[in-house]
């Protein structure tokens, strides 16, 4: 017999993204299907989602929730078996799916995601036309109020797998709403949903779960250290046993560099060489100089000082020094994109950088540049690493989270066995990201090495399949 789980999140691929836990979301069904679970994601009645839902069929009427009227629908939409939560008052509205469109966080998000929890819970505890799934499985903040409803309800209660993507966001809100949102008084302590005197949505998902993952296993270890832990460190020590670390994947039907349309020229392990091709386009797309032999760095993130670009900004005078050039995709903190166009400004012709997020143009850059930065202070996972080892771009990479755990440093000893696949360094520090670009200039200009090092990092397994199958091992534990 299948497994059955409800998978709860607020983004799905190729519905509605804002970062890498759509990929995850997206991604992970098809994977598992292999294995025998059946997954159905619930996600909120956004626009996108709604448009997409083909042939809706209602499985609930939810009456009245949080001010107007609720339902759940349910169809196929972007290859997935979707749940939608159609709430119009909450989630018809144009913006982003946790901002509008100035950018300002919706001043309801506690009760537009507590909305998506109380779906969960109603699927979960049997109360729609669907059969109750054996598991819910919550990812991240948005969802978490659900664990709650499931453990106060008094009624049937599935087996809850909570995934953190990212402990840093940690859906906190003011206590005085805890009775709007449908929570009994004694939901508001330590044993419960009390989060530093308000209502934490990831501390009910922790606290209430039954297995706790996040993904990476070094981000697992991490997190449970004040320096990580955001404030959750206590309880998730309390609570090791239940906590492990799942690496995410890739979609490498998605990510195919002998098949992306969006390449200007396409390429396999076996033929390197039309990334050159890719190269100039490359240069030529960002105003760099057309050298197919310079070292040619890629960035595609998000600008933050999480991300450590404030380093790599502080690190391009070297980069540039060493005869490379840098080729940035990303938005973000405004500082930072005026602090890189100045840099690109100074460096005309070495750096170049596009300040927003293009598809086309960040697979360009995986499969162009020579080496892809990601000098992150913490990274639960990564995945735009994983894309470069696909591409065989060399992630060079801080030495944390997810980070540490898919790039094998070129140290000497892994050279000499032929298995290293990038560059890490000491994460949180000027010198080391130096040192780091060095390194790499050193290892490019040695031809032979540099090949032998992007067929490995294109050899690595970066796909789902053997997440999916400790997922699935996760599941049955569970259900033993």
């Amino acid at each position: 017999m299948p497994i059955t789980v409800l998978s709860v999140a607020s983004e799905a691929y190729p519905l509605i993204k804002t970062g890498g836990l759509a990929d995850v979301v997206g991604a992970l069904p098809g994977a598992l299907s292999a294995h025998g679970v059946e997954t159905v994601t619930l996600l909120p009645g956004y626009p996108a989602v709604m448009a997409a839902l083909n042939a809706p069929s209602e499985i609930a009427d939810m009456g009245d929730v949080f001010g107007g009227h609720a339902r759940l629908l349910r169809g196929m939409a972007g290859g997935l078996h979707i749940v939608a939560a159609d709430a119009p008052h909450l989630f018809a509205r144009a913006g982003g799916p946790y901002v509008d469109a100035a950018g300002a966080e919706w001043p309801d998000n506690a009760f537009r995601f507590a909305a998506l929890a109380k779906a969960a819970a109603q699927i979960g505890g049997g109360g729609s036309s669907l059969p109750a799934p054996q598991i819910v499985h919550l990812h991240d903040w948005q969802p978490g109020l659900a664990a709650a409803y499931l453990a106060y309800g008094g009624g049937p209660r599935p087996k809850i797998v909570a995934t953190i993507h990212n402990i840093a966001f940690a859906g906190w809100f003011p206590a005085s709403l805890a009775p709007a949102l449908g929570l009994p008084s004694e939901a508001m302590q330590i044993d419960g949903v009390e989060f530093y005197g308000g209502v934490g949505y990831l501390k009910s998902a922790l606290y209430f779960a039954d297995r706790i993952t996040t993904v990476s296993p070094t981000y697992a270890s991490e997190i449970l250290r004040p320096e990580f832990g955001q404030g959750f460190e206590g309880l998730l020590s309390a609570r090791a046993s239940a906590l492990s670390g799942v690496l995410n994947g890739i979609d490498t039907e998605v990510w195919n560099p002998e098949t992306d349309p969006r390449l200007a020229a396409r390429f396999g392990r076996a033929d390197l060489a039309p990334r050159k091709t890719n190269k100039l386009t490359l240069a030529q797309r960002f105003g760099l100089e057309p050298n197919g032999e310079r070292l040619l760095f890629g960035v595609v993130s998000r600008l933050s000082d999480q991300k450590g670009l404030d380093l790599l900004a502080d690190a391009v005078p070297t980069l540039v020094g060493l005869g490379a050039s840098l080729s940035l995709v990303g938005a973000g903190d405004p500082g930072l994109e005026r602090r890189f166009g100045d840099l690109a400004a100074e460096h005309p012709g070495r750096v170049g950088c596009f300040f927003g997020y293009d598809e086309a143009l960040a697979r360009l850059v995986q499969g162009g540049a020579d080496a892809l930065l990601v000098p992150s202070r913490f990274e639960p996972c990564g995945l735009t690493q994983l894309c470069a080892l696909r591409y065989g771009a060399i992630p060079v990479v801080a030495r944390t989270g997810g980070l540490a755990d898919t790039v094998i440093d070129a140290n000497p000893m892994a050279l000499a066995a032929g298995v290293a696949t990038g560059i890490q360094f000491s994460p949180v520090a000027l010198a080391p990201l130096e040192s780091a670009l060095r390194r790499t200039a050193a290892l490019y200009a040695n031809g032979a090495a540099w090949a032998q090092l992007q067929r490995n990092a294109m050899a690595t397994d970066v796909s789902w399949g053997a997440s999916a199958e400790t997922y699935a091992a996760l599941y049955r534990d569970l259900l033993a």
